[in-house]
Protein backbone atom coordinates (compact mmCIF):
# COMPACT_ATOMS: atom_id res chain seq x y z
CA UNK A 1 0.00 0.00 0.00
CA UNK A 2 1.23 3.47 -0.88
CA UNK A 3 0.70 6.12 1.79
CA UNK A 4 1.73 9.75 2.02
CA UNK A 5 2.07 12.25 4.84
CA UNK A 6 1.27 15.87 4.11
CA UNK A 7 2.07 18.11 7.06
CA UNK A 8 1.85 21.83 7.64
CA UNK A 9 0.26 24.53 9.73
CA UNK A 10 -2.73 24.82 7.32
CA UNK A 11 -3.47 28.21 8.78
CA UNK A 12 -5.77 28.31 6.89
CA UNK A 13 -5.88 25.37 4.51
CA UNK A 14 -6.43 26.53 0.93
CA UNK A 15 -7.12 25.26 -2.58
CA UNK A 16 -3.46 24.73 -3.49
CA UNK A 17 -3.07 22.29 -0.59
CA UNK A 18 -5.91 20.22 -2.02
CA UNK A 19 -4.64 20.43 -5.60
CA UNK A 20 -1.19 19.27 -4.51
CA UNK A 21 -2.61 16.19 -2.82
CA UNK A 22 -4.63 15.41 -5.94
CA UNK A 23 -1.53 15.77 -8.13
CA UNK A 24 0.58 13.59 -5.84
CA UNK A 25 -2.05 10.85 -5.84
CA UNK A 26 -2.25 10.90 -9.63
CA UNK A 27 1.54 10.70 -10.11
CA UNK A 28 2.39 8.25 -7.31
CA UNK A 29 -0.75 6.10 -7.30
CA UNK A 30 -1.34 6.75 -3.62
CA UNK A 31 -3.88 4.71 -1.70
CA UNK A 32 -3.98 7.00 1.32
CA UNK A 33 -2.88 10.52 2.20
CA UNK A 34 -2.69 11.64 5.81
CA UNK A 35 -3.18 15.39 6.30
CA UNK A 36 -1.28 16.33 9.46
CA UNK A 37 -1.80 19.82 10.94
CA UNK A 38 1.17 20.75 13.10
CA UNK A 39 0.94 21.58 16.78
CA UNK A 40 3.80 24.07 16.81
CA UNK A 41 5.60 24.45 13.49
CA UNK A 42 9.35 25.03 13.99
CA UNK A 43 9.52 27.48 11.06
CA UNK A 44 6.74 29.64 12.55
CA UNK A 45 8.32 31.14 15.62
CA UNK A 46 5.18 32.95 16.67
CA UNK A 47 2.75 30.03 16.33
CA UNK A 48 -0.44 29.64 14.39
CA UNK A 49 -3.15 32.27 14.19
CA UNK A 50 -5.91 29.66 14.56
CA UNK A 51 -6.05 26.95 17.20
CA UNK A 52 -5.16 23.36 16.44
CA UNK A 53 -8.80 22.38 16.85
CA UNK A 54 -9.90 24.96 14.30
CA UNK A 55 -7.18 24.06 11.81
CA UNK A 56 -8.08 20.38 12.12
CA UNK A 57 -11.75 21.19 11.47
CA UNK A 58 -10.88 23.33 8.44
CA UNK A 59 -8.74 20.56 6.99
CA UNK A 60 -11.59 18.10 7.35
CA UNK A 61 -13.82 20.48 5.42
CA UNK A 62 -11.23 21.21 2.72
CA UNK A 63 -10.46 17.52 2.04
CA UNK A 64 -13.99 16.19 2.57
CA UNK A 65 -14.43 15.27 -1.11
CA UNK A 66 -11.22 13.20 -1.34
CA UNK A 67 -12.09 9.74 0.04
CA UNK A 68 -8.42 8.72 0.21
CA UNK A 69 -7.50 11.72 2.41
CA UNK A 70 -7.64 11.47 6.19
CA UNK A 71 -6.90 14.30 8.61
CA UNK A 72 -4.72 13.13 11.50
CA UNK A 73 -4.43 14.86 14.87
CA UNK A 74 -1.24 13.01 15.83
CA UNK A 75 0.90 16.18 15.96
CA UNK A 76 -1.83 18.18 17.66
CA UNK A 77 -1.97 15.59 20.45
CA UNK A 78 1.80 15.36 20.82
CA UNK A 79 3.70 17.45 23.33
CA UNK A 80 6.23 20.01 22.23
CA UNK A 81 7.29 21.18 18.79
CA UNK A 82 6.08 19.42 15.64
CA UNK A 83 9.11 17.82 14.02
CA UNK A 84 8.66 15.94 10.78
CA UNK A 85 11.16 13.20 11.67
CA UNK A 86 8.98 12.23 14.66
CA UNK A 87 5.86 12.15 12.51
CA UNK A 88 7.53 9.97 9.89
CA UNK A 89 8.82 7.66 12.62
CA UNK A 90 5.32 7.38 14.08
CA UNK A 91 3.64 6.51 10.77
CA UNK A 92 6.37 4.02 9.84
CA UNK A 93 5.76 2.23 13.12
CA UNK A 94 2.00 2.18 12.51
CA UNK A 95 2.30 0.99 8.89
CA UNK A 96 5.62 -0.90 8.63
CA UNK A 97 4.68 -2.62 5.37
CA UNK A 98 3.49 0.54 3.62
CA UNK A 99 5.46 2.42 0.99
CA UNK A 100 5.63 5.77 2.74
CA UNK A 101 6.02 9.20 1.12
CA UNK A 102 6.46 12.62 2.69
CA UNK A 103 5.01 15.53 0.70
CA UNK A 104 6.51 19.03 0.71
CA UNK A 105 6.30 22.08 -1.53
CA UNK A 106 9.28 23.33 -3.49
CA UNK A 107 9.65 26.24 -1.07
CA UNK A 108 9.96 23.83 1.88
CA UNK A 109 12.34 21.61 -0.07
CA UNK A 110 14.85 24.45 -0.16
CA UNK A 111 14.77 24.53 3.66
CA UNK A 112 14.90 20.74 4.06
CA UNK A 113 18.68 20.79 4.51
CA UNK A 114 18.25 22.74 7.76
CA UNK A 115 15.46 20.59 9.24
CA UNK A 116 15.99 18.57 12.38
CA UNK A 117 17.22 15.06 11.55
CA UNK A 118 16.42 15.10 7.82
CA UNK A 119 18.26 11.78 7.40
CA UNK A 120 15.72 10.09 9.67
CA UNK A 121 12.86 11.45 7.57
CA UNK A 122 14.48 9.92 4.49
CA UNK A 123 15.10 6.63 6.30
CA UNK A 124 11.36 6.24 6.85
CA UNK A 125 9.83 7.91 3.81
CA UNK A 126 10.56 9.01 0.26
CA UNK A 127 10.54 12.77 -0.06
CA UNK A 128 8.17 14.20 -2.68
CA UNK A 129 8.24 17.84 -3.80
CA UNK A 130 5.92 19.76 -6.05
CA UNK A 131 6.57 23.12 -7.65
CA UNK A 132 4.94 26.39 -6.78
CA UNK A 133 5.08 29.62 -8.70
CA UNK A 134 8.66 30.83 -8.42
CA UNK A 135 10.02 27.47 -7.27
CA UNK A 136 11.58 24.63 -9.28
CA UNK A 137 12.31 21.46 -7.31
CA UNK A 138 14.31 19.93 -10.19
CA UNK A 139 17.01 22.56 -9.67
CA UNK A 140 17.86 21.01 -6.29
CA UNK A 141 18.47 17.40 -7.39
CA UNK A 142 22.26 17.71 -7.52
CA UNK A 143 22.59 19.39 -4.14
CA UNK A 144 20.12 16.98 -2.57
CA UNK A 145 21.79 13.78 -3.79
CA UNK A 146 25.24 15.09 -2.86
CA UNK A 147 24.10 15.69 0.72
CA UNK A 148 21.80 12.70 1.34
CA UNK A 149 23.04 10.09 -1.16
CA UNK A 150 19.48 9.61 -2.38
CA UNK A 151 17.05 11.58 -4.49
CA UNK A 152 13.57 12.96 -4.05
CA UNK A 153 10.61 12.67 -6.40
CA UNK A 154 9.43 15.83 -8.17
CA UNK A 155 5.72 15.95 -8.93
CA UNK A 156 5.15 17.76 -12.26
CA UNK A 157 2.64 20.21 -10.88
CA UNK A 158 3.11 23.94 -10.52
CA UNK A 159 0.72 25.47 -8.07
CA UNK A 160 -0.40 29.06 -7.98
CA UNK A 161 1.21 31.62 -5.68
CA UNK A 162 -1.18 31.22 -2.77
CA UNK A 163 0.12 31.76 0.75
CA UNK A 164 -1.63 31.31 4.06
CA UNK A 165 -0.12 34.51 5.48
CA UNK A 166 -1.59 36.55 2.61
CA UNK A 167 -4.94 34.87 3.14
CA UNK A 168 -4.84 35.84 6.82
CA UNK A 169 -4.45 39.48 5.78
CA UNK A 170 -7.31 39.15 3.28
CA UNK A 171 -9.53 37.68 5.96
CA UNK A 172 -8.64 40.40 8.48
CA UNK A 173 -9.58 43.03 5.88
CA UNK A 174 -12.75 41.11 4.87
CA UNK A 175 -11.54 40.66 1.30
CA UNK A 176 -12.81 38.00 -1.14
CA UNK A 177 -10.90 34.72 -0.81
CA UNK A 178 -11.40 32.64 -3.96
CA UNK A 179 -8.56 30.32 -2.87
CA UNK A 180 -10.55 29.12 0.14
CA UNK A 181 -13.14 26.37 -0.07
CA UNK A 182 -16.59 27.83 0.59
CA UNK A 183 -17.12 25.60 3.60
CA UNK A 184 -13.75 26.65 5.04
CA UNK A 185 -14.61 30.32 4.59
CA UNK A 186 -17.98 29.70 6.26
CA UNK A 187 -16.22 28.03 9.21
CA UNK A 188 -13.83 30.98 9.53
CA UNK A 189 -16.68 33.48 9.54
CA UNK A 190 -18.79 31.48 11.98
CA UNK A 191 -15.93 31.13 14.42
CA UNK A 192 -14.56 34.68 13.99
CA UNK A 193 -11.08 33.50 13.02
CA UNK A 194 -8.28 35.74 11.71
CA UNK A 195 -9.87 38.91 13.04
CA UNK A 196 -8.92 41.62 15.48
CA UNK A 197 -11.71 43.70 17.01
CA UNK A 198 -9.84 46.94 16.32
CA UNK A 199 -9.32 46.53 12.59
CA UNK A 200 -12.83 46.97 11.17
CA UNK A 201 -13.74 50.06 13.25
CA UNK A 202 -10.35 51.64 12.53
CA UNK A 203 -10.70 51.08 8.79
CA UNK A 204 -14.21 52.57 8.90
CA UNK A 205 -12.58 55.95 9.65
CA UNK A 206 -10.66 55.86 6.35
CA UNK A 207 -11.77 56.69 2.84
CA UNK A 208 -11.96 53.70 0.45
CA UNK A 209 -8.68 54.54 -1.32
CA UNK A 210 -6.91 54.87 2.02
CA UNK A 211 -8.29 51.50 3.18
CA UNK A 212 -6.79 49.94 0.05
CA UNK A 213 -3.47 51.55 0.90
CA UNK A 214 -3.63 50.14 4.44
CA UNK A 215 -4.40 46.72 2.97
CA UNK A 216 -1.37 46.87 0.69
CA UNK A 217 0.83 47.98 3.59
CA UNK A 218 -0.44 45.03 5.65
CA UNK A 219 0.24 42.53 2.86
CA UNK A 220 3.80 43.79 2.48
CA UNK A 221 4.53 44.01 6.20
CA UNK A 222 3.12 40.58 7.01
CA UNK A 223 5.02 38.95 4.15
CA UNK A 224 8.31 40.23 5.62
CA UNK A 225 7.47 40.01 9.33
CA UNK A 226 8.62 36.51 10.26
CA UNK A 227 11.97 36.83 8.52
CA UNK A 228 12.88 39.92 10.59
CA UNK A 229 11.67 38.54 13.92
CA UNK A 230 8.36 40.39 14.08
CA UNK A 231 5.15 38.70 15.21
CA UNK A 232 2.76 38.52 12.30
CA UNK A 233 -0.21 39.61 14.38
CA UNK A 234 1.57 42.79 15.45
CA UNK A 235 2.62 43.60 11.89
CA UNK A 236 -0.96 43.13 10.71
CA UNK A 237 -2.44 45.26 13.50
CA UNK A 238 0.04 48.13 13.16
CA UNK A 239 -0.34 48.19 9.37
CA UNK A 240 -4.13 48.09 9.52
CA UNK A 241 -4.28 50.97 12.02
CA UNK A 242 -1.35 53.12 10.93
CA UNK A 243 -3.51 55.66 9.07
CA UNK A 244 -6.64 55.44 11.24
CA UNK A 245 -6.45 59.16 12.12
CA UNK A 246 -5.75 60.39 8.58
CA UNK A 247 -9.23 61.86 8.16
CA UNK A 248 -10.17 62.46 11.81
CA UNK A 249 -10.13 66.21 12.60
CA UNK A 250 -8.68 67.43 15.86
CA UNK A 251 -12.17 68.69 16.71
CA UNK A 252 -13.55 65.13 16.69
CA UNK A 253 -14.81 63.75 20.03
CA UNK A 254 -12.49 60.80 19.38
CA UNK A 255 -9.52 63.16 19.91
CA UNK A 256 -11.06 65.24 22.69
CA UNK A 257 -8.18 64.66 25.12
CA UNK A 258 -5.42 64.41 22.54
CA UNK A 259 -2.64 66.99 22.75
CA UNK A 260 -0.34 66.93 19.73
CA UNK A 261 3.38 67.67 20.07
CA UNK A 262 4.41 71.23 19.28
CA UNK A 263 5.37 72.33 15.78
CA UNK A 264 4.21 69.16 14.05
CA UNK A 265 3.69 69.67 10.30
CA UNK A 266 0.30 68.64 8.99
CA UNK A 267 1.55 65.62 6.97
CA UNK A 268 3.07 64.17 10.17
CA UNK A 269 0.30 64.97 12.65
CA UNK A 270 -1.86 61.94 11.87
CA UNK A 271 0.80 59.51 13.13
CA UNK A 272 0.56 60.89 16.67
CA UNK A 273 -3.23 61.11 16.53
CA UNK A 274 -3.33 57.56 15.17
CA UNK A 275 -1.38 56.19 18.13
CA UNK A 276 -3.76 58.02 20.47
CA UNK A 277 -6.82 56.54 18.72
CA UNK A 278 -5.26 53.09 18.69
CA UNK A 279 -4.89 53.16 22.46
CA UNK A 280 -7.93 55.15 23.59
CA UNK A 281 -10.52 54.29 20.93
CA UNK A 282 -9.50 50.77 19.93
CA UNK A 283 -7.91 49.40 23.09
CA UNK A 284 -4.41 48.68 21.77
CA UNK A 285 -1.93 48.36 24.65
CA UNK A 286 1.15 46.87 23.00
CA UNK A 287 3.76 49.63 23.10
CA UNK A 288 5.65 48.39 20.05
CA UNK A 289 2.45 48.45 17.98
CA UNK A 290 1.65 51.96 19.21
CA UNK A 291 5.20 53.11 18.44
CA UNK A 292 4.98 51.70 14.92
CA UNK A 293 1.85 53.79 14.35
CA UNK A 294 3.25 56.84 16.15
CA UNK A 295 6.37 57.12 13.98
CA UNK A 296 5.37 55.52 10.68
CA UNK A 297 5.70 58.81 8.73
CA UNK A 298 8.62 60.55 10.42
CA UNK A 299 10.65 57.69 11.78
CA UNK A 300 12.77 58.26 14.87
CA UNK A 301 16.10 57.24 16.34
CA UNK A 302 16.39 53.74 17.80
CA UNK A 303 13.27 52.35 16.15
CA UNK A 304 12.44 48.70 16.71
CA UNK A 305 12.00 46.15 13.94
CA UNK A 306 8.20 46.42 13.92
CA UNK A 307 8.32 50.21 13.59
CA UNK A 308 10.89 50.00 10.78
CA UNK A 309 8.76 47.40 9.02
CA UNK A 310 5.64 49.60 9.05
CA UNK A 311 7.59 52.74 8.10
CA UNK A 312 9.01 50.97 5.06
CA UNK A 313 5.85 49.09 4.02
CA UNK A 314 3.98 52.41 4.15
CA UNK A 315 6.59 54.05 1.94
CA UNK A 316 7.14 51.17 -0.48
CA UNK A 317 3.79 49.39 -0.92
CA UNK A 318 3.12 48.42 -4.52
CA UNK A 319 1.08 51.52 -5.47
CA UNK A 320 3.85 53.94 -4.51
CA UNK A 321 5.69 55.46 -7.47
CA UNK A 322 8.74 57.66 -7.08
CA UNK A 323 12.30 57.69 -8.39
CA UNK A 324 14.29 54.96 -6.69
CA UNK A 325 11.32 53.02 -5.31
CA UNK A 326 12.25 49.81 -7.13
CA UNK A 327 15.74 49.86 -5.65
CA UNK A 328 14.36 50.38 -2.15
CA UNK A 329 11.74 47.62 -2.61
CA UNK A 330 14.45 45.16 -3.61
CA UNK A 331 16.49 46.16 -0.56
CA UNK A 332 13.41 45.77 1.67
CA UNK A 333 13.42 42.00 1.00
CA UNK A 334 17.20 41.70 1.35
CA UNK A 335 18.16 43.82 4.38
CA UNK A 336 15.55 45.72 6.39
CA UNK A 337 18.05 47.83 8.32
CA UNK A 338 19.92 48.87 5.18
CA UNK A 339 16.61 49.68 3.50
CA UNK A 340 15.55 51.83 6.47
CA UNK A 341 18.77 53.82 6.31
CA UNK A 342 18.54 54.31 2.54
CA UNK A 343 14.88 55.32 2.79
CA UNK A 344 15.68 57.94 5.43
CA UNK A 345 18.55 59.25 3.35
CA UNK A 346 16.25 59.54 0.32
CA UNK A 347 13.74 61.51 2.39
CA UNK A 348 16.32 63.89 3.84
CA UNK A 349 18.04 64.50 0.49
CA UNK A 350 14.73 65.05 -1.30
CA UNK A 351 13.48 67.56 1.28
CA UNK A 352 16.77 69.46 1.34
CA UNK A 353 16.95 69.68 -2.44
CA UNK A 354 13.34 70.86 -2.53
CA UNK A 355 14.15 73.56 -0.01
CA UNK A 356 11.75 72.09 2.53
CA UNK A 357 12.46 71.66 6.25
CA UNK A 358 13.34 68.21 7.53
CA UNK A 359 11.21 67.20 10.52
CA UNK A 360 13.54 66.85 13.54
CA UNK A 361 12.57 63.22 14.28
CA UNK A 362 13.41 62.27 10.69
CA UNK A 363 16.76 64.05 10.88
CA UNK A 364 17.54 62.36 14.19
CA UNK A 365 16.59 58.95 12.77
CA UNK A 366 18.83 59.50 9.76
CA UNK A 367 21.79 60.64 11.86
CA UNK A 368 21.36 57.72 14.23
CA UNK A 369 21.23 55.12 11.44
CA UNK A 370 24.16 56.79 9.70
CA UNK A 371 26.27 56.63 12.87
CA UNK A 372 25.38 52.96 13.33
CA UNK A 373 26.51 52.10 9.83
CA UNK A 374 29.70 54.08 10.11
CA UNK A 375 30.57 52.54 13.46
Amino acid sequence: MKMAIFGGSFDPVHSEHVRYVQAAKAVLGLDKVFIVPSRIAPHKAFGAAASGEDRFAMCELAFRNLPYAEVSDCELRAEGTSYSYLTCRRFKALYPEAELYFLVGADMLEDFFTWKRPEEILANATLVACGREGGDPAALHGRFTARFRRDFIAVPFRGEAVSSHALRVDLAFRKPTPDLDGAVRWYIEENHLYRHPAIAPALSLEKPARREHSYRVARMAVARARSVGVAEGKALLAAALHDCAKYVPLSSPLLEDFTPPENVPQPVLHQFAGAYLARHAFGIEEEDVLDAIRYHTSGKAEMGQLAKLIFLADMLEEARAFEGVDRLRALFWEDLDACFYEALKEQVVYLREAGKPVYPLTQEAYEYEKSRRNG
